[in-house]
């Protein structure tokens, strides 16, 4: 590992200091623009007194396959600190479903060995919704129809419901669209079915350990069969729409798919597992429960002995899990390996819901420090309750160590996650967004005094865009769209395709460094920022830095 050379261009006592305001991006100033509408005249002020710009966060700028693609804090995280763009997780799966190379490795043709001859049943579990931040449902299309084609006999699918990175209400869409595959294979004589469900944040997909009973809820629905009894999707969620008026597909309780017999598709001995979302966070304490023998997380009731993979390896350093259907990304060299092996002293920190993102996927998908000593990384515990009804979080918290980090004299480069934005952005409550964003702005307040003390540089920046669009938009006009049986604006839960914005913060600026005037900027460049802050050299297959020598 190359050790980067110190540039003597820049002199700063303090340390470099990466704000990341999680799901916060640039919108139009709307009636739905949170951030807009939000009180922040700290962050306003430093818009207009400080060198400020806007990049991109979505699409091919973090490695997805198009510019209609949104950002995620996966991707966003992986290109802040790589300093490069990736192929991700949806561009991957793509590639290797279109040249076939999925269908052709030793992985697929295990898993569906057995369901071939007749023996087993080969089951998809994951995400039905065309979010693409997660899964996407052409992808279980396309393996579905495989299936069929390779002769497998029985197929059962598990499947979540979104409502965070699509509308909130539209899983009958995804529903009826599967259906509409399934019935077309099943006049052709497989036995291909739904057989469980529930909405993602109270079914199967928690992440960082936040709240094991999700997990438990969803083993209970797909492995064991015992939630919830219907006698199809539709009607788990029609039903549950009659019992709860105001609930949307995310907190859609989970259900299990049932006739005269009992559950249509408990997961059983010898049957083979997909679960096909490729993004790694809330994929992997799922895994865990299908390949963990000393599980003590909750009591699993039954322990299958099935052949379980994932569509990706979800975390390359533990391998979890051990089977998977196409390799992830291979990133390396990322900026803090590069600081640790240069020397510099590093601190992370954030809460639980975000603490992965500037860690593992900050530092290319890999667990665990670069050096022991010359790392610190802090976990703060996320609150266990929907986000809206406390949207401050812990911010305050995050601050507190911030600050304590700075005093400290410790480290040369920190950075943070808020994550208010995007996680009160999902609960599509647009006034708890609206202090969610004031939020960032009184923690900003009490942060950036600190770093003037100290002669420190700060650049703030965000992952995505998220809270700056609460309402549905209307691609035609640009108008927030209107729910015609409520005559209310229709709320919006998922992720945007809106830049988000890069502040820095030096107020002891001598004029070294202006803005550089890079085209088409975005997370990528990020690093390659930092690193000039740090007064160090940029490795030749970074991407450009947002700030140039005068």
């Amino acid at each position: 590992m190359k050790k980067l050379t110190k540039q003597n261009k820049i002199n700063r006592k303090g340390p470099v200091v990466l704000v990341i305001m999680d799901g916060v991006g640039i919108g139009k100033g709307d009636v739905g623009d949170a951030f807009f509408n939000a009180r922040t005249p700290l962050l306003n002020e430093l818009a207009k007194t400080c060198k400020y710009l806007t990049i991109k966060a979505h699409g091919k700028a973090v490695g997805l396959p198009s510019d209609e693609d949104m950002g995620n804090s996966e991707v966003g995280h992986n290109a802040l600190g790589a300093g490069r763009i990736f192929s991700q997780g949806a561009l991957l799966v793509n590639k290797a479903i279109e040249s076939k190379t999925m269908f052709e490795n030793e992985t697929w043709k295990t898993l569906t060995e057995k369901p071939i001859k007749g023996e087993s049943t080969l089951h998809f579990l994951g995400l039905l919704s065309d979010g693409n931040v997660h899964s996407h449902i052409d992808q279980l299309t396309s393996m579905v129809e495989r299936c069929a084609a390779d002769n497998v006999k029985k197929v059962r699918l598990h499947i979540l419901l979104d409502g965070r990175d699509v509308p909130e209400i539209s899983a009958e869409i995804y529903i009826n669209q599967i259906e509409k595959t399934l019935k077309q294979l099943q006049d052709k004589g497989f036995d291909y079915k739904i057989a469980s469900g529930g909405g993602r944040m109270i079914t199967t997909m928690d992440r960082y350990e936040a709240d094991w009973s999700i997990v438990k809820r969803g083993w209970e629905a797909h492995v064991i069969g015992k939630a919830r009894g219907f006698k199809s999707a539709m009607e788990a969620i029609e039903t549950f729409r009659k019992e709860d008026s105001e609930i949307t597909d995310q907190y859609l309780p989970a259900f299990t798919i049932v006739d005269d017999k009992g559950p249509v598709g408990t997961i059983d001995d010898g049957d083979s597992v997909i679960f096909f979302n490729f993004r790694g966070d809330r994929a992997i304490e799922i895994s865990r429960a299908f390949e963990q023998e000393n599980f003590t997380y909750f009591d699993r009731e039954k322990f299958p002995k099935v052949l379980y993979a994932g569509m990706m390896e979800y975390d390359g350093d533990l391998h979890i899990p051990s089977r998977y259907l196409v390799n992830p990304p291979s990133i390396h060299e990322t900026i803090s390996e590069y600081i640790v092996h240069t020397g510099l002293k590093q601190f992370a920190v954030s809460e639980t819901q975000k603490f992965g993102h500037v860690t593992y996927f900050w530092n290319g998908n890999r667990s665990g420090k670069f050096d022991e000593t010359m790392e610190e990384y802090l976990e703060i515990p996320s609150d266990k309750l929907e986000f809206n009804q406390r949207p401050w979080m812990q911010a305050a918290q995050i601050t507190d160590a911030v600050i304590e980090a700075i005093n400290s004299n410790k480290f040369d480069f920190i950075r943070l996650n808020f994550p208010n934005g995007d996680m009160v952005g999902h609960t599509g409550d647009l006034e708890a967004a609206i202090i969610a964003a004031e939020t960032l702005d009184l923690c900003l307040r009490r942060l950036l005094p600190v770093i003037k003390h100290h002669g420190a540089i700060a650049l703030i920046t965000a992952d995505h865009g998220n809270l700056e669009e609460m309402y549905e938009v209307n691609k035609k006009t640009g108008e927030p769209e209107v729910d015609k049986e409520t005559g209310h604006l229709k709320n919006k839960t998922s992720h945007t395709l809106n830049p988000v914005p890069v502040i820095i913060y030096d107020p002891d600026d001598k004029g070294e460094y202006e803005l550089s005037g890079v085209e088409n900027p975005g997370l990528a460049n990020i690093a390659a920022t930092l690193l000039m802050m740090l007064d160090l050299e940029v490795p030749e297959d970074y991407e450009s830095s947002l700030i140039k020598w005068k």
